[in-house]
């Protein structure tokens, strides 16, 4: 195998670019090496792992890492099947430098036995992004109309869309190219900004790229069999189907995906307008979930999804098939949570024109709808007036007379006029410097506490992220990187110092995956086969595993947390806490001392929770 990863850095600003190359064993994928190049270049850097092009699947996601503009520090995203047509450039690597002038498309190519193409064209943005589709679409369209017949394979188009010029939440969308197409499987680095990144630091609207350079990728199928026979008696096809079961369809729950398992389950622990579920009794969120989700939001999808198997891939081929569509709609939890019930939206229909509208102008969907229901709660107690915010409704926020449909539409309604103020900065929105910031000025100039219930994770002096949607403190523990699964994420129990410990194990275990460009959806067998690979591959397992606990304690150390500002936070845990003792049976001397800490001085134990789970992580990750 190669022994070495190829960088390409390109300059925006003068089209220089050049190839630089890196000892695999110093670094292993795009997340340590992505870290070194960011403290270097303050770079964009977009890459694949060691196994891309492999057998192996899952191995071919697209992982971004640089200085996030919402987070504020060092991130990482990643979209999915995009590195299978990046990987026919025969680089491991872009890192992007420098600002060009005016909007411009960056297009690479690549014919087997030549150097790579790299192309930098200008383009009128603005008004590419109000024509045909709009926004991101139009985008799409307009770099592959102009630029698509340069390529003899199918080419793959990073793009961005408005939210990139007007907030610091902008994400990087693609949609897979098949026999000279585009799809309507959306991929998306939506965390981190990182479409605010590329237009706003580096003047790049869009990545073309696309080639047919053959390398030496890794496709012995009886080795790997032989590999995963010995590890779990099973073929490598075998135990991923198997370990990919909840993306496809799980048959103990009639379901599949994302949304359909999880909305199978949640039941009381499922949020909703805007957290606010999270001070209801156990009755009262059973019925929500029971009348809004079971008999009709989740009921909607599967009639329309599940049974009649509209599913795809994200562009590479996978037994998953998790992309679950309704026509042009693709169905994730966490967009159709955040702007679904957390916005007050339990219908299909209304969810669909809301998380459309977001796509189209190319938001971090996640953080779009953690922003929308927080200023629908604001408009719905008169926190915000409307006219303030530049629109002329008020949200049915309460699921006291909430008609599912009716209802729905008509917050749907109110979401995609905030997001065109968003965009448009009308009334007293200004979110490029982001939600955050927001929300202090907006408290500060109205004598109002409107930053109480944002709910959100602090990093350093600007940053901020909405947390991912499950009741439960690690999502809102003190990382390096918050938004993405680097945190423990179950429904238990665990003191907060031990809740850090396992944070920080988790953290590990991810890094595994995304530092080779795996899909998490395939840990099952990743997380414990990869080293195993690697040491196999390039005889560097231990090697590997330690640069692992390196790069985590590297991160680590930059890990600007601040502790919560928002109340809603507190009553987050506090909440969560009183669920596990009234609902869930527990009564771990531990728990019922925390609960009692929090019914004596709610902001005081708040404090002591944050800073035990900060001890837990600080003590695991360390860089040596």
């Amino acid at each position: 195998m190669e022994s070495q990863q190829r960088v390409l850095l390109v300059d925006a600003g003068t089209s220089f670019y050049r190839i630089d190359r890196f000892t695999i064993g110093d670094f292993f994928g795009p997340v340590d090496l992505g870290l070194h190049l960011s403290g270097l270049h303050n770079s964009l850097n977009i890459g694949t792992g060691l196994l891309a092009g492999s057998i192996f699947p899952g191995s071919n996601r697209l992982v971004f890492t640089g200085i996030s503009p919402c987070w504020g520090g060092f991130y990482i995203s990643s979209m999915g099947g995009a590195g299978l047509v990046f990987n026919n450039l025969g680089i491991n690597m872009l890192s992007i430098v420098g600002r060009a002038p005016s909007p411009s498309v960056l297009c690479l190519n690549r014919v087997h036995g030549e150097e790579i193409q790299v192309g930098i064209y200008p383009v009128d943005l603005m008004n590419i992004w109000r024509q045909g589709r709009r926004g991101i679409y139009a985008l799409m369209d307009h770099v592959f109309e102009c630029f698509g017949e340069r390529y003899k394979t199918d080419p793959r188009i990073l793009a961005v869309g408005p939210a990139a010029g007007t907030t610091d939440f902008g994400a990087i969308g693609s949609v897979p190219i098949k026999d000279g197409k585009l799809s309507h499987v959306d991929t998306w680095a939506g965390r981190g900004g990182f479409g605010t990144k590329l237009l706003r630091e580096h003047g790049i609207a869009a990545v073309m790229f696309g080639g047919t350079f053959i390398d030496d990728d890794f496709r012995d199928r009886k080795v790997a069999d032989e590999w995963f026979v010995n590890k779990y008696q099973k073929k490598l096809a075998a135990k991923d189907l198997e370990a990919t079961a909840k993306y496809r369809f799980d048959p103990k729950f009639q379901t599949g995906g994302t949304f359909g398992v999880n909305y199978a389950t949640l039941a009381g622990s499922m949020l909703s307008f805007n957290y606010r579920s999270i001070y209801m009794d156990e009755n009262q969120r059973l019925d929500i979930h029971e009348r809004f989700i079971l008999d009709h939001y989740l009921k909607q999808f599967n009639e329309e999804t599940i049974k009649p198997k509209k599913q795809k891939t994200c562009g590479e081929p996978c037994v998953a098939v998790c992309k679950k569509m309704h026509g042009k709609y693709k169905k994730d939890y966490e967009p159709y949570q955040t702007m679904g019930p957390l916005s007050g939206i339990f219908d299909q229909r209304a969810a669909e024109k809301l998380n459309h509208h977001a796509d189209m102008y190319g938001f971090d969907a996640i953080s779009a709808g953690g922003v929308l229901s927080w200023l629908m709660e604001c408009l719905w107690d008169k926190s915000l007036l409307p006219e303030e915010l530049d629109i002329k409704d008020v949200p049915v926020f309460t699921p006291n007379d909430f008609d599912v449909v009716s209802s729905s539409m008509h917050n749907a309604d109110i979401g995609t006029a905030l997001l065109d103020a968003i965009i448009e900065k009308r009334g007293i929105f200004n979110l490029e410097e982001g939600a955050r910031k927001l929300a202090w000025q907006m408290s500060k100039e109205k004598g109002r506490p409107v930053k109480d219930s944002l709910v959100f994770t602090a990093f350093a002096r600007k940053g901020w992220m909405v947390p991912n949607q499950y009741w439960t403190p690690g999502v809102l523990s003190p990382m390096s990187i918050m938004g993405k699964y680097y945190m423990h994420y179950g429904r238990d129990f665990y003191p907060p110092r031990e809740l850090g410990q396992k944070n920080a194990k988790r953290m590990k275990a991810e890094l595994i995956m995304d530092n080779l460009g795996i899909c998490r959806f395939h840990r099952k067998w990743a997380e414990e086969m990869m080293p195993e690979i690697i040491g196999s591959l390039y005889d560097l397992k231990q090697v590997f595993t330690e640069k692992t606990c390196i790069t985590a304690g590297q991160m680590n150390s930059r890990n600007s947390s601040i502790f919560w500002e928002s109340e809603r936070n507190f009553d987050f845990i506090h909440t969560f806490l009183k669920r596990q003792q009234t609902v869930e049976g527990n009564n771990d001397p531990e728990l019922l001392k925390w609960i009692d800490l929090f019914e004596k001085d709610k902001r005081e134990a708040a404090l002591g929770f944050w800073y035990e789970t900060h001890k837990g992580v600080h003590e695991t990750l360390r860089e040596f």
